[in-house]
């Protein structure tokens, strides 16, 4: 009889709120949210938060040391570049260029994969062995070969990095959403709402896509770490943002060259990269837990 009560006293959830709880409980992920918070932060908040201009140049301080060297100086507290350009505020408003980056790549190739991926699950037979042929071709080539490809062709530029990222980035989504359409064209709600008459865009767009955002928002997520990474990559052979825009790979690139005099330079860049591509992945590892159904109890 307690034991009754109890399940009608018991508090129940929706699955929503169920990941919600299980996300906020994984300390990992919360680790991650953190860190993803705090570049958000300074993408957004760069002109106030940054003490200096990210292109004013200063050939008296160049190479300035950081702070906590004995010739440094609170003015450059991560210390200057060979152009005394101060190295914080570069790398301040380096976190807006890339959360850019990470968002239109992401949304290009989530955009045109997730329609692919539909299509080939729904239809299947002739244009699902089209379609994913075509995703089996790019994926047959290192993404950042082809990314190299494509800039080549298009011009280095860090548009053309961007559309290339997302373009190398489309058979991840394709194949993700096909094979959950797939599952889910078999169902009941499915096959009930086709005898109700609804058309195949209201099917696939209404019913059976809602159904498919879990691997969509995990794959997605870890979709912005991979794009940060590839970008800084091309920026760092010269095909991505070009100087003096202030974007990590391309500060990497540039300090190359001064890492035996001047350490900081491309340490504190780097370590950014580290930390923003680490921040995504504990969060979309994460949501992986918190959204995977086998693990509701």
């Amino acid at each position: 009889m307690n034991e009754r009560m109890n399940e009608y006293t018991e508090k129940s959830y929706g699955p929503l709120t169920e990941s919600l709880l299980r996300l906020r409980k994984n300390k990992i992920a919360v680790a991650g949210l953190i860190i993803i918070t705090l570049f958000l932060i300074m993408a957004v908040f760069s002109p106030w938060i940054a003490p200096h201009d990210p292109l004013e140049q200063s050939l008296y301080d160049k190479l300035q040391p950081p702070v906590w060297e004995s010739k440094g100086t609170w003015d450059f507290p991560l210390g200057t570049d060979d152009f005394g350009r101060d190295l914080l505020s570069r790398i301040i408003y380096g976190s807006r260029i890339s959360m850019i980056v990470g968002l239109t790549a992401v949304y290009i190739s989530l955009f045109f994969g997730t329609i692919a991926g539909a299509i080939a699950g729904f239809y299947r037979g002739k244009i699902d062995n089209l379609i994913m042929r075509l995703m089996d071709i790019l994926l047959a080539f290192p993404s950042i070969l082809l990314a190299i490809v494509i800039v080549a062709f298009l011009g280095p530029s860090l548009r053309n990095a961007m559309i290339a990222i997302g373009i190398v980035s489309i058979p991840r989504y394709a194949r993700i959403v096909r094979g959950s359409v797939l599952e889910e064209y078999s169902k009941d709600y499915v096959q009930a709402a086709r005898a109700l008459g609804a058309k195949d865009l209201r099917l696939i767009f209404i019913h059976i896509l809602p159904n498919c955002l879990a691997p969509l928002i995990v794959q997605t997520t870890l979709g912005f770490a991979s794009a940060i990474l590839e970008a800084a990559a091309l920026s760092f052979l010269g095909l991505g943002a070009q100087p003096p825009t202030p974007e990590w790979g391309a500060m990497l690139a540039n300090g190359r060259s001064l890492i035996l005099r001047a350490w900081w330079a491309v340490t504190f860049p780097g370590v950014m990269i580290l930390f923003a591509v680490l921040g995504f992945n504990l969060l979309g590892d994460g949501l992986r837990d918190a959204l995977d159904p086998r693990l509701r109890e």
